[in-house]
């Protein structure tokens, strides 16, 4: 009989059984679909972005514009927990999550609620990205879509990138970044079957983009002049780029570990955040939003500060993107990575003109593009994301040989110290994350009730030895569970091997119960317990079946016989996708 999850598959409205002949149509018909609609999410962010900076901006004068940061992270948070009920969080790693656990199901509310959210934080002034909620949005649009056309897990995990490449295409105007970030990051495995439908949902969001806004680049930048000098030290900005990502990572983390400890509900605790960034942004307003008007002075060449203030700025841009994400805002990582990667590379420029003044060096825009790559490839470790999400934003196609020097050595230096992504880290930790094509992700999709065992004739405590003996003769197992006559509830286990000599003394056939030889010490498995878990288990225990117990009550066994042998189907499915 076919599980549920194969059955699945099979139950598509009578409408759409058109595409049924070709799977991969049905795919890029729909990615195109998912793309345009998550296109559209990410342009009305940007937006509404837009409009909150603009009528916050006479106010930024006054003294007591310290607060508007405070009062749209606790708008922010307010808005999660009491409207649409849900927990605060950086929107990726839930992305990531749903890919990895979930088979892409994701709610529907979260298509809007992440996008409200995070206009209010950074629209008042919050240090933070609009990319990460545009991801969570369009990931949701694409498995909703799913769900209306009744679709399997692979499919909606196809549809859910998607939505996340739609997205990012069109909040950048950037199709191929929007396709490797989705790739890289959010599916993890480069699979034919994902990247047609996926890279047509980034340039459908991408068209969406241009079509209302116009096929402009985010940032644009003089004509570089590169030589072999200015190659060589961008090894020296690799390290630098590595050395803040590791700094904003650690930041993020011990933040938010601070947050928690503060006797504040979610509310308060993003107000009080939010209101320590307005105080940064009264004397550095150049680290308040997502800071791209900043970005774009410094890779046009028309940001005139000093060594110092710069420097100043890069810890300045850290803190805040900490206090703003750390303490409950809403928002992601994305656009503090870009100013913090340009305050970087300027800053280096400073310091290389400085020890060496003789040397003709390439402009500080040019060193302020490459530290953008560094600090987006190290945060995220993710060195293809960083490399063509620059080269689209920024044009500058002409620098790519040392755009992948800076992000792969970046990206190597921050995994010495942070072995997963800041993405990845807190999935890792808790056991969520689960890669493709590995025993977790295999057994992931399948559940303990898809290979419960239920032709095991259970037995009563209260029965006596050669009543079972007449029971084992008609059985082809050789344990069997034991309940309690009264309550049903389950007791343990008899294993023949354990009974061989008590079998064959007849003299004991009526003076031994059940309940006398019972092994009440087995260990049981929960029918919602995690199949790799229950392996690992299997392995120190050295047992080869154990029984499936809910609510005291046996359901049946599980033996690593039947679940390696539904591994080996669940394995060669995958392989053929």
């Amino acid at each position: 009989m076919k599980s549920e999850k194969d059955q699945q598959s099979w139950r598509y409205p009578a409408r759409w059984r058109f595409f049924r002949f070709d799977d991969r149509l049905l795919l890029i018909v729909l990615g195109a679909v998912v793309g345009i609609v998550a296109g559209l999410a990410a342009l009305a962010l940007n937006m509404g972005l837009a409009a909150l900076l603009h009528f916050f901006q006479d106010w930024r004068s006054f003294w007591w514009s310290w607060l508007i940061p405070a009062g749209g992270a606790a708008l922010s948070a307010l808005f999660l927990l009491k409207i649409v009920k849900e927990e605060q969080g950086h929107c990726v790693p839930e992305v990531v999550d749903s890919v990895s656990r979930y088979g892409g199901r994701m709610r529907l509310r979260s298509s809007f609620s992440r996008l409200i959210s995070s206009c209010l934080t950074i629209g008042s002034g919050g240090s933070a990205g609009p990319e990460a909620p545009v991801v969570m949005s369009g990931a949701a649009i694409g498995s909703n879509i799913a769900r209306v056309f009744s679709l399997n897990d692979r499919q909606r995990v196809s549809l859910l990138g998607c939505g996340t490449a739609g997205a990012i295409a069109s909040i950048f105007n950037a199709p191929i970044a929007g396709l490797v970030f989705t790739i890289e990051v959010i599916i993890g495995e480069w699979s034919a079957r994902n990247i047609v439908p996926i890279a047509v949902a980034a340039v459908a969001g991408a068209q969406v983009s241009r079509f209302f806004r116009g096929d402009q680049i985010a940032f644009t930048h003089l004509q570089f002049s590169v030589d072999l000098i200015d190659i060589l030290a961008c090894l020296g900005l690799a390290v630098f780029t590595a050395a803040a990502s590791v700094l904003l990572t650690r930041s993020l983390r011990y933040s938010h570990q601070v947050s928690h400890r503060v006797r504040l509900p979610l509310w308060g605790r993003a107000a009080v955040g939010g209101a320590a960034v307005g105080m940064i942004g009264l004397f550095l307003p150049d680290v308040l939003g997502e800071g791209y008007h900043v970005i774009a002075e410094i890779v046009e060449g028309a940001f005139m500060k000093g060594l110092g203030l710069i420097a100043l700025l890069v810890l300045a841009k850290i803190a805040a993107t900490s206090l703003t994400l750390g303490w409950g805002g809403s928002g992601g990582v994305f656009a503090p990575c870009l100013v913090i990667g340009s305050f970087t590379g300027l800053l280096y420029h400073h310091i290389i003109t400085a020890v060496w003044p003789s040397v003709s060096w390439a402009q500080g825009g040019f060193f302020a593009l490459l530290g953008m790559a560094g600090l987006v490839s190290g945060i995220l470790q993710a060195p293809l994301t960083g490399i063509f999400l620059i080269v689209e934003i920024t044009g500058g196609y002409e620098v790519i040989l040392p755009l992948i020097l800076v992000a792969a050595v970046s990206t190597s230096v921050c995994n010495a110290f942070e072995p997963a992504s800041y993405y990845y880290r807190e999935l890792v930790e808790k056991g969520y994350y689960r890669p493709p094509r590995t025993d977790a992700r295999v057994l992931a999709d399948i559940s303990v009730r898809e290979v419960l065992e239920t032709d095991c004739i259970v037995v009563p405590k209260n029965m006596n030895l050669g009543d079972f003996v007449a029971i084992v003769q008609k059985s082809h197992r050789n344990f069997f569970p034991v309940v309690d006559d009264a309550t049903g509830e389950f007791l343990g286990m008899i294993h023949l091997d354990d009974i061989r000599e008590y079998i064959f003394d007849p003299l004991l056939h009526e003076t031994v119960f059940l309940e006398q030889i019972t092994d009440v010490g087995v260990e049981t498995v929960d029918p919602d317990a995690d199949l790799t878990d229950v392996l690992d288990r299997m392995d120190a225990h050295r047992l080869f079946s154990m029984p499936v117990v809910a609510d005291k009550r046996f359901i049946g066994m599980i033996s690593k016989a039947t679940l390696l042998d539904k591994y080996r189907r669940e394995l060669m499915v995958q392989a053929q996708i």
